[in-house]
């Protein structure tokens, strides 16, 4: 078993500590939740790094936002049709919210490869695009 580290508790937190400890199970974990949230961290134990051992998990979906139509606005909308399927007025209503400087998610959820693809296309069409 590993051994326990006796604090000392300040004589500033001596209260805060009574009340605390006068908390049923429950109420204590729904504070924690609340401090976590309200700070911005964790109450969990760190973890230290195992060194070489650490994988780091690749990214395996890629979203695609149109970002600026360009010149070519008619080639753009043939794009949008081509990767979404979607109908003539869809295409167009995305193209033309992202020429008025909102960005609009293209494709969600494709593998790297179909997203460089899409994204050679509308490079194509002189739009814009980031992968993310």
């Amino acid at each position: 078993m590993a051994e326990e580290t006796k604090i000392e508790v300040p004589a500033k937190f001596k209260s805060l500590v009574e009340e605390i400890k006068k908390l049923p199970i429950v109420e204590l974990a729904e504070l924690v939740k609340v401090l976590e949230a309200e700070f911005g961290v964790s109450a969990a134990a760190p973890v230290a790094a195992a060194g070489p051992a650490v994988v780091v998990e690749e990214k395996t979906a890629f979203n695609v936002e149109l970002k600026e139509v360009g010149a070519q606005k008619i080639e753009v909308i043939k794009v949008v049709r081509d990767v979404t399927a979607k109908g003539l007025k869809e295409s167009k209503d995305l193209v033309d919210a992202a020429a008025a400087g909102t960005a609009q998610m293209v494709k969600e959820g494709v593998k790297k490869e179909e997203a460089d693809e899409i994204a050679k296309k509308f490079t194509a069409a002189g739009a814009k695009v980031e992968i993310k």
